[in-house]
């Protein structure tokens, strides 16, 4: 079976997105999945994104992590999947599509797109999570997916990849895990980050929910007013925006990039 895709990334947050409204994309194939996301034997990517059918929106967008599993949403990839509808006709400029995490709405804003967010929820303010080296206070929120928000003294400083996989295995967190954010607050209304990905288990140069978590968890507690310009690892600013209303945060919108990288053929 031949299946054409589309290269795009967010941010320097890549995905392979799939036009699958005949429904005949082997998202069961975990293995073969693994192998076309693989970065030096396959396309390479961060997940694989599928357009479907829904009754009751423009589209459905189905996300893969590059190890086959599926989450409910991702930031950066819903901008993309966005951009792509818009462009093969699948929706018009102002669209809603369905996702794990609940209904998205979008706009097209030039070549850039805004993502209407899921309400957060979850939250968990001032918290300590106990690591090797000692307590360490975090924020966290699920805003599509879980993620911890540790604000640092010195982001470039931090060693992702073992304390991200320290929190992101971490047992207050069991099951499911969860991602994890490292800020830097570099303004009044703005910050820079770094992620540690769940499914990816490894830093990424962007991560969508997880600027939209350190934007939310930020206000919260005083730190940034928004709207909040976030600079990821990828060097691009993403920008945040809500409305503080007591415990939790409405109208949560991101706005960013959306961009082609190439498009090709897999064979299945």
């Amino acid at each position: 079976m031949k299946i054409a895709f589309w290269k795009m990334h967010g941010a320097a947050n890549d995905f392979i997105l799939v036009d699958d409204r005949q429904l005949t994309f082997p998202s069961t194939d975990k293995i073969w999945m693994a192998g076309v996301a693989a970065r030096r034997t396959g396309v390479g990517c961060e997940g694989v994104i599928l357009i479907q059918p829904s009754a009751k929106a423009d589209f459905r967008m189905r996300f893969f992590n590059p190890d086959g599993s599926e989450v409910d949403m991702c930031g950066n990839g819903a901008r993309c999947v966005a951009r792509l509808a818009y462009d093969i006709g699948v929706a018009t400029a102002r669209m809603r599509f369905e996702t794990g995490a609940g209904m998205i709405e979008a706009g097209m804003v030039g070549d850039r797109v805004r993502l209407g967010m899921t309400a957060p929820k979850d939250w968990k303010l001032n918290a300590a999570l106990v690591l090797p080296e000692g307590a360490r206070p975090y924020g966290f929120v699920n805003s599509g997916v879980p993620h911890v928000v540790m604000e640092v003294e010195d982001l470039e400083a931090v060693d992702v990849a073992r304390l991200g996989a320290a929190i992101r295995y971490h047992q207050d967190f069991t099951p499911k895990g969860t991602n994890a954010n490292f800020i830097k607050v570099t303004g009044p209304d703005s910050l820079k980050i770094r992620t540690y990905e769940r499914g990816v288990e490894a830093e990424t140069l962007a991560c969508g929910t997880g600027m939209v978590a350190a934007g939310l968890v930020a206000g919260r507690m005083g730190r940034v007013k928004a709207p909040v310009q976030i600079t990821c690892a990828s060097g691009d600013v993403i920008e945040v925006n809500y409305k503080l209303t007591g415990d939790t945060a409405v109208d949560v919108t991101m706005l960013g990039p959306a961009a082609y990288v190439f498009t090709g053929e897999l064979e299945y």
